[in-house]
């Protein structure tokens, strides 16, 4: 899984003209889990894991035959997305809330929830690629067009802070997020 993450990410990194991609891997981390839905208790659509974008900076999943993971596109749509047990997806913002930092506002993070509608366990396992040191957006997506936007962050700062203050990964009604990275790192001044 991590092969197949870096590989993903050294396709970004290429795609954006940035440099040093074997860099990045010396600041990062995979976190693995392995997620098991049980049963849905009502057939039809039992929302097993809420609206959520990841607060990392890539996350690969695999599941089984069981399908559930549904993505919502830019146009405020939920699709299922339902791929051979054999594939393994990569989700930006899953593919990345850190890759939005990263690319200084030009990735937008993918929100995505799972819903079951299948009368069997279903299970997933995700590699999630985080930053052990401090991110920064990259010299080369910084120009007239794309001022910084962001100060230097430290991932697991952040993480740490909205522990702190009691916060949980998926905070609300919906499923959305009550803390902002972005008011964090945020640049107001300009450099």
């Amino acid at each position: 899984m991590a092969e197949i993450d870096e590989a993903v990410t050294r396709m970004l990194f290429e795609s954006y003209g940035v440099k040093y991609h074997d860099d990045h891997f010396l600041l990062t981390f995979h976190d693995l889990r392995l997620i098991k839905y049980k049963v849905p208790k009502k057939l039809g659509g039992d929302v097993r894991l809420r609206s959520h974008t990841n607060k990392t900076f890539s996350t690969i999943l695999h599941q089984n035959h069981v399908s559930g993971l549904e993505i919502n596109t830019k146009n405020d749509e939920w699709v299922a997305f339902d791929p051979l047990p054999s594939l393994v997806v990569s989700i930006a913002a899953s593919l990345r809330h850190k890759v939005t930092f990263w690319s200084n506002n030009r990735i937008r993070p993918c929100r995505h929830k799972v819903t079951l509608r299948e009368n069997e366990v279903r299970y997933s396992f995700g590699a999630l690629l985080l930053y052990k040191e401090v991110i920064r957006v990259p010299n080369e997506l910084v120009d007239k067009d794309h001022p910084l936007l962001y100060k230097p962050l430290s991932h697991l700062e952040f993480l740490n802070a909205r522990k702190i203050a009691g916060e949980t990964e998926y905070a609300g009604n919906r499923g959305e997020h009550s803390s902002d990275w972005t008011g964090f790192c945020f640049k107001l001044e300009p450099i």
